[in-house]
């Protein structure tokens, strides 16, 4: 990775590159002038619906989610599709409607884009956004008694993973999937009107793995609060069944050193692990509020959403950047 760190100095405009990848924050911002900087951002996703317009959709709010927690607002975006030319190009047209419906809700401009022909379909965004380089939300900064804050619930990959083998009913996975499809605009919006310590969108590693990032860039600790975490329906059943992606067992093994088991037993800890280790797509914004601006946060988001967000718990002290629960104690 050091080559790679490096691979940006003596290139001209260097100081300007006011992000990289360097605190695997959510997208790399460039100063453009005093009063705007550049969002850079790409993702791309396999299906996790057979509908490709939901499929078009989700994917498309997931990529535009990176520019919300940097607190910008998308300017363009370019496709990314990969798909099998067998399949015609009625299923690409409903991808990439779907896609486009995110672009517009958005307010933002699609403007073109790449594909290649693949035997497993991928699709997703390269979006450019701006943001004022005074104004800029990072997934580090938050403080000890900063109260920390989740937008949507969790669960997504039990309920796809279970969906997929038959487990999980269309009804019980259907608000999954219109989770996934909503943009993440309410939280960013509602984040930089509160002058948010810190932020990032929880995807691929969890919620554990993306708070982690968080308190390691923020240099503390976090106290979960369990009976406020917010899950779909059927997603703790799912996990006590052991019907849980096969990525959330990797996740579970990265997370355990930071994660403290605390006075639960084996299975309890095992299950809860399962719940905040549960990779998720098209996630909601882990947002760091002082608990002065709660309240202007908690308005904006549901003025914004038409729902309360959820508080899920509180940083502490605690350089180890450890994540516990606070009944757990």
């Amino acid at each position: 990775m050091e080559p790679i760190l490096n691979a940006n100095l003596g290139v001209d405009g260097a100081e300007n590159l006011l992000l990289g990848f360097e605190t695997a924050d959510d997208a790399a911002i460039y100063k453009v002038s005093d009063d705007a900087a550049a969002v850079l951002t790409v993702d791309f996703l396999t299906p996790l619906v057979d509908d490709p317009y939901q499929f078009g959709r989700l994917a498309a709010a997931n990529a535009l989610s990176d520019v919300f927690a940097m607190g910008g607002r998308p300017v363009c975006a370019l496709n990314i599709l990969a798909l099998d030319c067998a399949l015609g190009t009625e299923v690409a047209a409903e991808i990439m409607r779907g896609g486009a419906s995110a672009v517009r809700e958005a307010n933002c401009f699609l403007v073109g884009g790449h594909s290649v022909d693949d035997p497993e379909p991928k699709y997703g965004l390269c979006v450019f956004g701006l943001v004022h380089p005074d104004h800029i939300m990072k997934n580090g900064g938050a403080r000890p008694g900063d109260l920390l804050y989740l937008t949507k619930r969790i669960g997504t990959g039990l309920l796809s993973a279970a969906f997929k083998i038959g487990e999980c009913e269309q009804a019980d996975f259907d608000p999954a999937i219109e989770s996934m499809c909503e943009l993440n605009k309410a939280g960013g919006v509602a984040a930089v009107e509160a002058s948010a310590h810190a932020v990032t969108d929880v995807t691929g590693f969890g919620l554990a793995g993306h708070l982690h990032e968080m308190l390691e860039a923020s240099d503390c600790s976090v106290e979960l609060d369990w009976d406020r975490l917010p899950l779909f329906n059927k997603a703790w059943e799912l996990c006590e069944a052991y019907c849980r992606p096969n990525r959330t067992f990797s996740i579970m093994d990265f997370a355990e050193p930071f994660v403290a088991q605390g006075n639960l037993d084996d299975e309890e800890f095992d299950n809860r692990m399962g719940i905040i280790c549960d990779p998720q797509t098209s996630g909601g914004l882990l947002v760091a509020v002082d608990p002065a601006n709660a309240a202007t946060f908690e308005a904006a988001f549901k003025r914004e959403s038409g729902r309360a967000p959820w508080r899920i718990g509180r940083f502490v002290d605690g350089p180890d950047c450890t994540i516990r629960f606070s009944d757990a104690n």
